[in-house]
């Protein structure tokens, strides 16, 4: 499969560039907020993809970073939500924004993507809370953005993703913080639920610590 592509951007449409690997073009769709971050068209680019191989057809969607594909997968995973949908959903709110969403159970953010109902949103929410905090961790830790390869193009066959080990980085606290801070709660009560929560499950890793402070802060009653 189909995990990275390097190249120059032949064209762009509303929701997909055409990228010229070492003569080969690839389509590749994207949601509204990654086309917004492509280059104009005869500049290169890169992406992280995700094939996806139906009966009467292949497509490769494109992300500009790791987590961002991620989360697309997890999204595809719900009942109702194919690619489009998926990619509509990021559009809209972004990795930061709908792990923000399932985290606080806000389903209506969710629904205001476009083609996402009610139902279609309260299953987002309801079926990936507790799989969330996986991706939230991965989001964290810092990771380095796709680079071009020095003069040459490139097509980079998937290698399957998996969160950083949590002995590398700042720490799973600080990593459990920093995914907290970035869905939107303060500093002091994130850091005070994190905090309980290592105290609780000495040994737990990022996104356990993540899954644990976030019931911690969940409104009481």
């Amino acid at each position: 499969m189909i995990g990275r592509i390097a190249g120059r951007i032949d064209y762009r449409a509303a929701d997909h560039v055409l990228i010229d690997v070492r003569g080969v073009g690839y389509l590749v769709f994207c949601s509204d907020r990654t086309m917004q971050a492509l280059p104009r068209a005869g500049e290169h680019a890169a992406l992280y993809t995700d094939l996806l191989v139906r009966e009467d057809i292949l497509q490769l969607f494109g992300f500009t970073t790791l987590v961002e594909k991620e989360w697309h997968r997890l999204l595809m995973s719900v009942q109702g939500v194919g690619a489009k949908a998926s990619l509509a959903i990021l559009g809209t709110l972004g990795p930061d924004g709908i792990g923000r969403a399932i985290a606080l159970g806000d389903w209506n953010s969710v629904k205001a993507a476009k083609g996402i109902g009610p139902k279609t949103a309260q299953r987002v929410v309801n079926e990936l809370k507790d799989k969330a905090p996986e991706i939230m961790a991965m989001g964290a830790a810092p990771a380095p953005a796709p680079v071009l390869p020095s003069g040459e193009d490139d097509v980079i066959e998937a290698i399957p993703a998996a969160p950083a080990p949590v002995s590398a980085g700042p720490g799973p606290q600080a990593e459990a913080l920093s995914a907290l801070t970035n869905l939107g709660y303060a500093p002091g009560e994130a850091s005070g639920a994190v905090a309980q929560a290592a105290g609780d499950i000495p040994d737990a890793n990022v996104a356990d610590l993540i899954r644990a402070a976030l019931k911690l802060l969940a409104p009481k009653g």
